[in-house]
């Protein structure tokens, strides 16, 4: 009961902080995901709303409800794939690469405060340790299934 209080109360805080930083720049936590996804992907920073839901671990209706609200703000464009006419690729546009620009190093100031009172090698352990109980958490649920 410790691990799971602990963890339940851990995500709280830290779900806080990424809101106010996430806030600071106009976006929610699950725009500056879509954004931060495609700013990793490759020059043009471009995807297909199947890749991007598979990277956020979403429904395609989760995805197309935050492609709409991007677009809607030109932070996204959606164009016809050209390799195949039914599909669409989703791209960033200047204004959202600017945005993902500004937002991605305060993300990661507040995730390096957030961790801070954990050495380097505390935090590498940890993510091991989470990493084996959620593979774990994770297979059950599947086998469950």
């Amino acid at each position: 009961m410790a691990v799971i209080g602990r963890l339940g109360r851990l995500k709280r805080a830290i779900d806080v902080e990424l809101r106010r930083t996430f806030s600071a720049h106009g976006l929610d936590g699950a725009s500056f995901d879509v954004l931060a996804t495609l700013r990793r992907s490759a020059p043009p920073h471009r995807l297909t709303p199947t890749e991007l839901m598979r990277a956020g671990m979403v429904t395609s209706g989760a995805i197309s409800q935050r492609l709409d609200r991007l677009e809607g703000r030109g932070l996204v464009l959606r164009t016809p794939d050209a390799a195949d006419g039914r599909g669409v690729q989703v791209s960033l546009t200047d204004e959202g690469l600017e945005l993902i620009d500004r937002a991605l190093p305060d993300h990661l100031a507040t995730e390096r405060r957030l961790l801070g009172a954990l050495t380097g090698e505390r935090q590498a352990e940890l993510a091991g340790m989470l990493r084996e109980l959620l593979e774990a958490v994770e297979g059950a649920a599947a086998e469950a299934r």
